[in-house]
């Protein structure tokens, strides 16, 4: 059966997690599926090379190291399939999350589309948030987290955006917001491509009916570098047009 979803995949040195990642994929996942694999940095080790997959596997090296946005643009820029997904290489795959989320992006309402995210402790995580403020800004620098806790009782939710560690577009539609921005070398790429998808009418969906685990680094929280990219990400952000149209905290 011919792929409908092509999963993209950044490698920053992470050969082990890519390799216990593809082992989930090949393991759980039922969906006709491939993988653009985005070497961004030479790899110390290619755990994951040579493994024997049941799916089509492309590799991509890159020259030189590239930002989020435009590693995955990239991809998108190859992909022959209908669906979309941005997969982050420290994600558990458990079970086959795509047909809850296949069903959602049926609506053609509905922009992209995220399961569930938990620790590897299977607490929830707070990927899907309402979008930030200065408010919250200030907090995260102050050392506190102001959460957005999902809906109970929901099997799906609208948040105002989803964390890009896990979302799932149509093609079409990713292509027709132009991607991610690029001009986001690290963090709120995400933000932003929910706010502009929100802006032209789409809605971000949370199914509560499928999970993911995610093993996070929150490199941003101890080096410097991170931070900085971090605090420029967001200034940019908050003069973008997109957010100042949403307005600041207001959801629709």
């Amino acid at each position: 059966m011919a792929p409908v979803v092509t999963l993209s995949i950044v490698s920053h040195d992470q050969g082990a997690l890519v390799a216990t990642l593809l082992a989930d994929i090949a393991r759980h996942l039922s969906t006709p599926l491939r993988v653009s694999l985005t070497v961004n940095v030479p790899e110390v080790r290619e755990e994951w090379s040579g493994a024997r997959l049941p799916f089509e596997f492309e590799v991509i090296r890159n020259t030189k190291p590239k930002g989020f946005g435009e590693n995955h643009n990239a991809a998108l820029a190859r992909a022959s399939t209908s669906l979309f997904c941005v997969l982050n290489p420290d994600i558990r795959l458990p079970a086959d999350p795509f047909p809850p989320l296949l069903a959602l992006l049926a609506n053609l309402k509905i922009g992209v589309a995220s399961p569930v995210v938990t620790g590897p402790d299977l607490t929830p995580e707070d990927h899907a948030r309402d979008f930030p403020s200065l408010f919250t800004l200030a907090a995260k620098a102050l050392g506190s987290q102001v959460h957005s806790p999902a809906p109970a009782g929901q099997t799906v939710y609208y948040p105002d955006w989803v964390a890009g560690m896990f979302m799932l577009f149509r093609s079409e539609t990713l292509r027709s917001m132009r991607g991610f921005d690029e001009r986001y070398f690290l963090y709120y790429e995400d933000v932003d491509l929910c706010a502009r998808l929100r802006s032209a009418g789409f809605e971000v969906a949370v199914s509560a009916e499928t999970s993911v685990i995610h093993a996070a680094r929150r490199e941003s929280r101890r080096n410097l570098r991170f931070a900085r990219w971090h605090f420029r990400s967001a200034m940019r952000f908050f003069a973008s047009q997109p957010r100042i149209a949403l307005g600041l905290g207001r959801r629709r």
